[in-house]
């Protein structure tokens, strides 16, 4: 991953919307390990006296099921994709939001305010979004992929040479999609049809990839995979031979949310941590180190240009992004798609 300094200093006084927090309280982040700047904590410590501490997540599932076995008691901020934040506030796990304790949601464009999942932003606060392509080799694969075909019926140059997303929502998105469907579907026969796609498009994969595809598209090892945005640009960052393109049938929208628990003892500290976040100088430091596009406008326009230049897909507008489907909590369609993946990644 590129890192980059942060090189404005932070200013000495940090004034807390509400004043309420104590600067003797730790709050307790759940996150994905290097999804964020390492510094970040320190920094936010180092102003606020607040202390901080990084519990470390692979999975949306894995955080979901922590979460839920103990009420949300231990952690104050958790961060996860848009379904599962929907599902928390469900479950009754995600506390209501004051917003005039986070005061710099005044930065976010207007398309983060209105998010389908959460309209207003009553118990979520996105932290990246963005969208699922196709990230390739262009001196290797001859015609550009254009679209989700290109990877679920692979032509003999990248056949073997092609990995898929494994999570249970993304790896039906490609079938979903080239099928004409939801992302979101409930329906038992578009969900089938999805899963005899996938099953035989697992005869050609080279491996499901969560976490190294883009350094197999780095060795050469894969020459055509499955991806979200920010992760394929880390392969650019290595060879800029790497692209992105979203497919023509379309993409989903994923939103990567920050979510303070119902039980947290210390919500005031947890909302002074995603008000700082928020900051442009900030948030732009946190796009610029995870390579992801963030729904802060303010942010998002200090961006160097010549970043947005290396890495294409951090220019994808927040108009362009409405366009895309986001991603739901599929309620009791749930158990149908957790035992149709589990199905399509198991079988010969």
């Amino acid at each position: 991953m590129q890192k980059h300094l942060f090189g404005a200093a932070v200013a000495v006084a940090f004034s807390l919307a509400a004043g309420a927090a104590s600067a003797q309280e730790k709050i307790v982040i759940s996150n994905w390990d290097a999804y964020m700047p390492p510094e970040l904590l320190a920094n936010f410590t180092k102003e606020t006296g607040i202390q901080a501490e990084l519990s470390v997540h692979a999975t949306n599932e894995e955080i979901m099921g922590k979460v839920t076995a103990s009420g949300g008691k231990g952690y104050d901020v958790l961060f996860v994709s848009s379904p599962f934040a929907e599902a928390l506030h469900k479950l009754g796990l995600a506390a209501e939001l004051d917003h005039g304790k986070i005061p710099n949601l005044s930065n976010f464009y207007p398309e983060a305010m209105q998010l389908p999942h959460d309209p207003g932003l009553k118990f979520s606060v996105p932290y990246s979004w963005g969208t699922t392509g196709l990230c390739y080799r262009s001196d290797k694969v001859g015609a550009e992929p254009t679209s989700w075909n290109d990877l679920l019926k692979p032509n003999d140059t990248v056949k073997g040479k092609t990995t898929m997303l494994a999570t249970d929502r993304w790896l039906m998105v490609p079938a979903l999609l080239s099928l004409g469907y939801s992302i979101n579907t409930p329906k038992e026969d578009e969900v089938a049809k999805a899963k005899a796609l996938l099953i035989d498009t697992k005869k050609t994969l080279l491996a499901y990839d969560d976490t190294t595809f883009y350094s197999k598209l780095v060795s050469g090892e894969a020459l055509l995979v499955e991806a979200w945005d920010g992760w394929c640009n880390y392969g650019i960052a290595e060879n800029p031979a790497i692209k992105y393109a979203i497919a023509k049938e379309g993409s989903d929208m994923w939103v990567d949310a920050m979510v303070v628990t119902a039980a947290s003892e210390h919500k005031d500290a947890a909302q002074a941590f995603i008000n700082y976040i928020l900051r442009p100088e900030v948030h732009r430091w946190v796009a610029e180190n995870i390579l992801y596009k963030v729904p802060n406008k303010a942010a998002m326009d200090a961006l160097d240009p010549a970043l947005v230049k290396q890495y294409p897909n951090l220019g994808i507008t927040p108009a362009e992004l409405m366009k895309f489907e986001q991603m739901r909590d599929l309620g009791d369609a749930q158990k149908l798609w957790s035992k149709t993946v589990t199905e399509i990644t198991s079988s010969n």
